[in-house]
């Protein structure tokens, strides 16, 4: 290999899940649930901000941390979770990705190691890596419904281990974690000095009067947790690729060298969209996640009709998690065949981790309600078939 091919320990799978499996399939038939992302269009209000904005002129550079209005708008909505940052502390980025992979770049070295809190989102694998740092997987335990554990996690713990990176709401269990299962992340937290990427794109989108709490909140952790997120699901906006990150301002400046090195600023009339988005009717996004609840609770109840199959209801996000170790084949080959003789194209837990083996997710959000009973039909029949 020549010497300045930097090679990546590869950790991670070999294509991203099922998606490209099926987007290579060159089927037309195929109901696709393994992509996650909403099916709502972008609403109206926000669009039509960002073309005001374009033929108001506003396509020039920008402030490179993002819009002033727009991230005083983003302080104000966390200051409604508890949060406490100023428009200061707040960094408008190309999507959750560019906020991740900044965070990562910037407080990670070689020799490193960063905590995966396991079902973990892949994604993560690969910037972890290409800061020269190691990916450390806390496997957590269905039994007990994913809870976060203090000796799951404090046994991954080394003198290496930089930062712990949380999904909360979790993709892909669906879990929203309680303030005391955070309560035990934030003390080895601190107690180990570690800092804490969250990522908490689904913050809005929880059911059954669950509540998304912030770590960021809890005693101790604001100087050490980034909290990150987007405009991606519960806006329906996720072509838009417009996220931010939020933290103390003594870590803004490495992040900023980040960004700023890779992208300069982001686009600068679709943050005025952002903004409408912030500042636009509540009655729009309460109505987009009511629509969510609904083809959560349509895909659950058939998911535990079908012989083999147990579906807990998920808490948040946009995704079942069914068990089908019963059916005794692998989540793998269960996702293939679905996909091949059923014509349903869903993603193996085990793409998310050892602890996700015997499980499916299948993104609810990603279709209309007609069309989530059809792919329920064919679960259904291709189950009866085996």
């Amino acid at each position: 290999m020549p010497r300045f091919a930097r090679r990546i320990t590869d950790t991670s799978p070999k294509d991203f899940g099922m998606v490209a499996r099926a987007l290579a399939s060159g089927r037309d038939d195929l109901i696709h649930l393994e992509l996650g992302r909403p099916i709502e269009d972008t609403p109206a209000h926000i669009k039509e901000a960002t073309i005001a904005a374009l033929r108001a002129g506003h396509v020039h550079y920008s402030d490179l941390q993002g819009l002033p209005e727009l991230r005083a708008a983003l302080a104000a909505r966390m200051a409604g979770d508890g949060l406490d940052y100023g428009a200061g502390e707040v960094l408008v980025t190309n999507g959750l990705t560019q906020a991740s992979y900044a965070a990562f770049t910037a407080f990670l070295d070689p020799g490193d190691e960063a905590i995966l809190l396991s079902p973990h989102y892949p994604q993560h694998i690969g910037k972890i890596e290409m800061a020269g740092a190691t990916p450390v997987f806390a496997p957590l335990d269905a039994a007990d419904g994913y809870a976060i554990r203090r000796d799951l996690i404090e046994a991954r713990i080394t003198p290496r281990t930089k930062l712990v990176a949380l999904v909360n709401p979790c993709n892909p269990t669906g879990r929203v974690y309680s303030r005391d299962e955070l309560a035990v992340l934030a003390d080895l937290a601190v107690e180990h000095d570690l800092l804490v990427l969250s990522d908490e794109v689904y913050d809005r989108i929880v059911y059954d009067g669950a509540r998304h709490v912030p770590i960021a909140a809890l005693p101790g952790m604001r100087e050490r947790t980034i909290t990150m997120s987007a405009f991606t699901k519960a806006y329906a906006m996720d072509g838009w690729r417009l996220g931010w990150l939020a933290c103390d301002a003594a870590l803004m400046p490495g992040l900023m060298k980040i960004t700023t090195s890779e992208v300069t600023h982001v686009n600068t009339f679709i943050q005025y969209g952002a903004l409408a988005a912030l500042e636009g009717p509540p009655e729009v996004l309460a109505a987009m996640v009511a629509d969510d609840r609904a083809r959560r609770d349509l895909v659950v109840a058939r998911l535990n009709q079908m012989p083999g199959i147990t579906c807990p209801a998920p808490e948040g996000t946009i995704y079942a998690w069914p068990d089908i170790s019963a059916t005794g084949l692998s989540a793998r080959r269960f996702a293939e065949r679905l996909m091949d003789e059923a014509g349903v194209a869903v993603e193996a837990g085990s793409f998310y981790g050892p602890p996700g083996e015997g499980r499916l997710r299948i993104c609810f959000g990603a279709a209309d309600l007609d069309t989530l009973d059809a792919a329920m039909t064919r679960m259904s029949r291709f189950l009866n078939a085996l």
